[in-house]
């Protein structure tokens, strides 16, 4: 089979299209995850409660800059899916091109940008005194490396947009077993604490960035067509336009993350272990709904750029309802077994009382994953066709409904009404998302 042909999602039976695209990324996502999981527990159990906290306050920053970098590559996906459903290779190759220039550039600066800013806004959360300085080592090192993580994330929607979802899963799977094996080295046997993390983690994505742009640049090679351009600026602002709300409705989710976090910190590093404990398991819960999103958002701009809406309609039922599924599925695991997941990352015999915050986040959370996998799916839908308003605008109402409820109820609650804000703006966000579907306006619009 030619590779001008592999990957398209415009053709066949849509639910065997979408599972077969979904099931690698599913996995590829979960090996990130766990492997950040195994930062944790490795951090938590060798060096102490403090440390992982020191952790925890870090990723509500990190998390920020990488869900930028996430955006800008599913943003320029979104565009490069078109193309190739509409089968303009040269103008799909020209895209490639112009996003990893622009792309390699805006790293750079947002890299510097990191080094600059990330004890400002350490000062602006409240992070506590005994563990800032664990926290800012962490975060000074990872900005440092930051342009392989924007890289990496660049290949992966790239292989993802040309249907390609195995690639990624490899290079995930070699870079998380390479990271745990480095932080063990690092901070259990050279006992680097948290800095040792840091470092894994760079040398980590530095290598799979690397061996990313080997193959995809081979995978490139195979596809035959007429010259192309090196950087386009009208396929650049195409992609802008795109990559922009993408971003920006990437970054509202670290926005969110940086408010609650500083709503969190006020209550206490006991506190903030238990609730950073329970978000590792959150974030790695959540992955097979995302990645569902993400199929449909990869098969919704193919079909668009191919001009075939009745298979989009097919797509989003066989997506809502793997989705809901696989939400309902993890629910309930996690319900009747979330304090043995948080006890993984704490001593239970000093950390009683975080372990218990932390299962009574999951088990509350949990139960509305399956509204969450709805939201997303239905975001996918809108964001594949281009209709960034409305995409936008989603993400922007479940910000607001979460980051209120928090800010309002926080102390009366003792912290614990950040398991409830959440589905309240999941709940918010699919009724707009739905809304939008079924009115139809986003079949209307144009990006190539």
């Amino acid at each position: 089979m030619s590779e001008q042909i592999k990957g398209n999602m415009v053709t066949g039976n849509p639910t065997k299209a979408l599972i077969g695209f979904t099931l690698p990324m599913v996995a590829g996502n979960l090996f990130q995850q766990f492997y950040n999981i195994m930062d944790s527990i490795i951090v938590g159990n060798v060096v102490g409660e403090e440390a992982l906290a020191a952790v925890g306050a870090s990723t509500a920053i990190t998390m920020l800059f990488v869900m930028v970098a996430m955006g800008t590559g599913i943003g320029c996906s979104v565009v490069i899916s078109q193309l190739f459903g509409a089968k303009k290779l040269e103008k799909m190759k020209t895209a490639i091109s112009t996003a990893l220039l622009s792309i390699l550039g805006f790293s750079i600066f947002l890299s510097i940008l990191g080094l600059m800013i990330n004890q400002g806004l350490m000062h602006l959360m409240g992070t506590p005194k005994n563990i800032f300085k664990d926290a800012a080592k962490y975060m000074q090192i990872y900005f440092f490396g930051f342009v392989f993580l924007f890289l990496y994330n660049a290949f992966s929607a790239i292989f993802n947009a040309l249907g390609d979802s195995k690639k990624p899963l490899v290079f995930l799977m070699f870079s998380s077993l390479l990271n745990i094996g480095l932080d063990l080295y690092f901070v259990a046997k050279l006992n680097m604490g948290v800095a040792g993390v840091a470092w894994a983690t760079l040398i980590a994505q530095g290598i799979s960035a690397l061996l990313s742009f080997v193959f995809l640049m081979q995978k490139l090679k195979q596809i035959e067509t007429d010259k192309y351009k090196r950087f386009d600026s009208t396929l650049l602002k195409s992609m802008v336009k795109v990559a922009i709300p993408t971003i920006v409705q990437q970054s509202i989710v670290s926005v969110g993350m940086l408010l609650v976090q500083s709503a969190v910190n006020r209550f206490g590093s006991t506190f903030l272990a238990g609730y950073t404990a329970a978000t590792k398991i959150d974030n790695i819960a959540i992955v097979p709904m995302v990645a569902v999103g993400n199929a449909a958002s990869t098969y919704v701009a193919q079909n668009m750029g191919a001009k075939k809406p009745e298979r989009i309609r097919q797509g989003y039922q066989i997506c809502l309802v793997m989705s809901a599924g696989i939400g309902l599925i993890i629910a309930i695991i996690l319900y009747f077994t979330g304090r043995e997941f948080v006890g993984l990352f704490l001593d239970s015999s000093s950390s009683g009382e975080a372990i218990s915050i932390g299962a009574k986040y999951l088990s509350t959370v949990s139960l509305f994953y399956f509204m969450m996998g709805l939201m997303n799916v239905s975001n996918g839908v809108l964001r594949g066709a281009a209709d960034m308003k409305w995409f936008l605008c989603c993400s922007l109402c479940n910000l607001t409904v979460r980051v209120s409820l928090t800010y309002a109820l926080a102390d009366i609650t003792g912290g614990m009404i950040i398991m409830w804000a959440n589905p309240a703006g999941w709940a918010v966000g699919l009724i707009i998302a739905v809304f939008r579907y079924f009115q139809g306006g986003w079949k209307e619009k144009k990006i190539i």
